[in-house]
């Protein structure tokens, strides 16, 4: 009786789990059903919507959007604008008219946009978009314009992003984000290092003057100890000054550099010698790949400070008895502008691939297992401070800071042959007419 009993139990149990197997199935393959109908639908809906952009008229918007896409448009938390190839405004939406302080526009029949919006750089970004008939973005300082002087001292600047995307027949469609609570945040984020910065240089300076002064007091056993408060004292006295650099010139950025004629081959030659004591060290040498002489219109203090960022971070990185490579040239561009080169590359590890991107991040560490290396050993011959290799996370941050307001950039990326860092950084050979120059 016990043996059928059980054998009965097993076989109730069996048919309730194939009852939930084929009920589960059935779901199962109803979701699926209901999700092939749901993406043939929405995949027939997109192809309207782009047949409907791709056979875009000249005149009326009601036939290059679906009511239901306008809606949305409509209700989006971003501003959005279309133009023809002839540059008419054909539809905007409320947040494009907040953003671009034009209040609420009817269009009715064709109006060239710059009737609407005086804007020099959105007018730039839809022939850029246009031109290079690919996604482009570009950020600027919108600045409101209006006949009426009352209103006028009302209006504010504010910054934007736009982003343009190229259609059929000459037509781009405009997005519009408001920077001004990005750009709020990171000015209070700036002002807040500034001021910890500055609130922290008078007690480290303290703090090294103290350390100097019972360093040749103490007993040789305890010196070590002294030495080592030395150090991070002007580890910490290095770091606060380069934010107090860095903040400088992020907020000096739209003003006149003081540009002078420097032969920029001399230049890293000077920058190489100040460096010698830690390439020695190490047993480093330079090899220079150019012209003997360069004369270029840059800020000499300010490029001092991106030769010698780069320079160092070479140097902190290279292998011993490695070798640093430079090279300096110049090259032509499209636009008849000539740029100058400069490269350092070194023979170290290199970055990783996930790091590129925010190699010229501040506080940014490409490696976190390389560590700070001393320059000597405590109780040494010389009896003098023991200096830190490593960096404050800033170096590379302030070299791309600097060269963007010298009109130029900075990139980063591994060479392909020797397999370390590759910095490159490229400027105008001659001031452009820009605010900078």
């Amino acid at each position: 009786m016990i043996l059928i009993a059980f054998l009965a139990g097993l076989a109730v149990g069996f048919t309730l789990l194939i009852g939930y197997y084929i009920r589960a199935d059935r779901r199962l393959k109803l979701l699926e059903r209901r999700l092939k109908i749901e993406s043939l639908e929405a995949f027939s809906l997109f192809q309207q919507n782009q047949a409907l952009t791709s056979e875009l008229p000249d005149s009326a918007i009601d036939d290059t959007l679906t009511q239901n896409l306008r809606q949305i448009l409509e209700a989006a938390p971003i501003g959005f604008l279309l133009v023809d190839a002839e540059n008419h405004l054909l539809w905007l939406n409320l947040k494009a008219c907040e953003f671009l302080e034009i209040g609420q526009v009817e269009i009715t029949s064709p109006r060239l946009l710059l009737e609407v919006v005086r804007s020099y750089e959105l007018d730039q970004l839809i022939e850029q978009t246009r031109a290079e008939n690919e996604f482009y973005c570009t950020e600027w300082m919108f600045t409101p314009v209006s006949p009426d002087q009352k209103r006028l001292s009302r209006l504010k600047s504010r910054p934007i992003r736009g982003c343009g995307v190229p259609l059929a027949k000459g037509v781009i469609a405009v997005f519009l984000e408001d920077r001004q609570e990005t750009a709020l945040l990171t000015q209070q984020r700036d002002r807040w290092t500034s001021d910890v910065a500055h609130e922290l240089k008078t007690p480290l300076t303290s703090i090294r003057l103290v350390a100097e002064t019972l360093r040749p007091r103490v007993d040789p056993p305890l010196r070590n100890w002294v030495d080592r408060l030395l150090q991070e004292a002007i580890r910490l006295s290095n770091l606060v000054q380069d934010l107090l650099d860095f903040s400088q010139l992020e907020m000096n950025s739209q003003n006149r550099l003081n540009r002078t004629s420097v032969d920029l081959p001399k230049l890293v030659q000077s920058v190489w010698g100040s460096l010698e004591p830690l390439a020695r060290y190490k047993e480093l040498m330079i090899v220079y790949e150019g012209a003997e002489s360069l004369v270029v219109q840059v800020d000499e203090t300010q490029f001092r400070r991106v030769i010698l960022n780069l320079l160092d971070n070479s140097i902190k990185y290279s292998p011993r008895e490695g070798l640093i490579h430079v090279a300096i040239h110049t090259q032509g561009e499209e636009d008849g502008d000539e740029m100058v080169h400069l490269e350092v590359v070194d023979q170290g590890e290199g970055f990783l691939e996930s790091d590129l991107p925010y190699i010229f991040e501040r506080f940014y560490r490409a490696d976190p297992a390389r560590t700070r290396e001393l320059i000597g050993q405590p109780g040494s011959a010389d009896d003098s401070p023991h200096w830190f290799t490593g960096g404050s996370g800033l170096g590379l941050a302030i070299v791309r800071q600097i060269v963007e307001n010298h009109g130029g950039q900075v990139t980063a990326k591994n060479h392909p042959e020797l397999g370390g860092a590759w910095l490159e950084v490229a400027f105008p050979a001659k001031p452009q007419n820009d605010p900078l120059s």
